[in-house]
């Protein structure tokens, strides 16, 4: 049985003014004051970075394929099953297996509960997966999280006994969905209107966003460093974490008979939270000395599932090299047989056979065609039989 009735749970933070976590007089920390005060400045840089992000990935977006999505949601619905089925249950059975701390338990459930992040659209671009589908479940996924994140929190958290109230930070839920859809949409009109232009700042937008993430995960192991004081079970947990949603995620996904496609980009979908949205959450639900408890974790999760990215996203670019090479040395006579075996597809020869019939049912200027196909014989060969 955890000890979630300790007493360093009881906070008793009905109002949001009254907890203490929420006080602006509350002393922090040298760090976290530090962080504190660059955490508007981060959320304004970061809010813009993520817009010009997502403006260049909607570029990639076509309107038909999206409308595709919309209208037979059967992908978006293996993604939000993952998202809020299978990561709170990782979650819940990660706490359990390794009888975490209240505190601990807590950030571990909160960051199952998030919604997908943005990371994820990058990486699924890395790697040709469905854009389409990537972005309409980041979308769908944050807007459910209005409801979901509560429900998910609640269910888990009934059996215990905890008496601190935990605040859905519902104000950056409306900024990360003002942030993907304004800039998709209009992403998806630049591609509607200039195709050609569209490729190029998708390209811009792929390199600037890898130089962005190689920034962003430099300055995460100097802040984990910085401020690390957890035990390593903890740090386990963040590696194994995402590791187990990119796993469970693309196994539904084959279970339900997507396409590989699909599959890789259900995968990155499920493993990749809102690292930013689980931090807010738990700076408006604990105070500063239980917040330092827990803050290396949540800079460890970013950190390893940014790594965890790039090291999928490689081993992908790796294979399709190989795969390319290995199609580049056959032989010939190979290529033109998996040539030959290619033409004569069922389509292809239906097509084939109706333009034969449409040839030999038509009159040619020769003469007149007879029932069974042939052509009659005119002119001097008619008079020489």
């Amino acid at each position: 049985m955890l000890p979630y009735g300790d007493k360093e749970m009881r906070a008793n933070c009905s109002s949001g003014l009254a907890c203490p976590a929420n006080s602006s007089e509350e002393e922090l920390p040298e760090g976290l004051k530090a962080f504190g005060n660059l955490d508007l400045v981060f959320t304004v840089v970061s809010a813009l970075m993520i817009g010009l992000l997502m403006f260049s990935l909607g570029c990639s977006v076509e309107v038909q394929k999206l409308w595709g999505h919309i209208r037979r949601p059967w992908g978006i619905a293996v993604g939000m099953l993952c998202q809020f089925g299978l990561m709170p249950l990782i979650a819940y059975l990660l706490i359990i297996s390794f009888s975490l701390k209240p505190l601990q338990a807590i950030a571990v459930l909160i960051m199952g509960c998030c919604p997908g992040g943005t990371v994820s659209n990058i990486f699924t671009f890395w790697v040709d997966g469905d854009m389409d589908l990537s972005i309409s479940m980041t979308t769908c996924s944050t807007m459910a999280a209005l409801g979901m994140m509560p429900l998910c929190l609640y269910l888990y958290t009934l059996s215990w006994n905890l008496e601190q109230n935990l605040t859905i930070p519902y104000q950056n839920i409306g900024i990360t969905l003002v942030c993907l859809i304004i800039p998709v949409a209009f992403g998806i009109y630049v591609n509607y209107r200039w195709p050609k232009q569209s490729k190029i700042i998708l390209k811009i937008g792929a390199i600037a966003g890898g130089l962005l993430f190689l920034v962003v995960t430099g300055a995460g192991m100097v802040l984990m460093k910085e401020f690390w004081n957890s035990d390593i079970i903890l740090l386990m947990i963040s590696f194994i974490f995402p590791l187990i949603g990119h796993a469970t995620g693309f196994l539904l996904a084959l279970l339900t008979h997507q396409s590989w496609q699909r599959c890789r980009t259900i995968s990155l979908e499920t493993g990749t939270q809102n690292v930013q949205m689980c931090f807010t959450m738990l700076q408006l639900s604990f105070t500063a000395e239980q917040l330092v408890q827990i803050f290396g974790f949540i800079l460890a999760y970013g950190l390893f599932q940014m790594l965890n990215g790039f090291f999928m996203v490689a081993a992908y670019k790796m294979y399709k090299r190989r795969l390319k090479n290995k199609h580049g040395n056959e032989k010939p006579s190979c290529q033109e047989a998996r040539h030959r075996k290619k033409s004569t597809s069922p389509k292809e020869t239906t097509a084939f056979l109706e333009v034969n019939e449409e040839a030999t049912l038509s009159p040619g200027p020769s003469g007149p065609v007879d029932p069974h196909g042939a052509p009659t014989p005119t002119g001097d060969i008619a008079r020489a039989n």
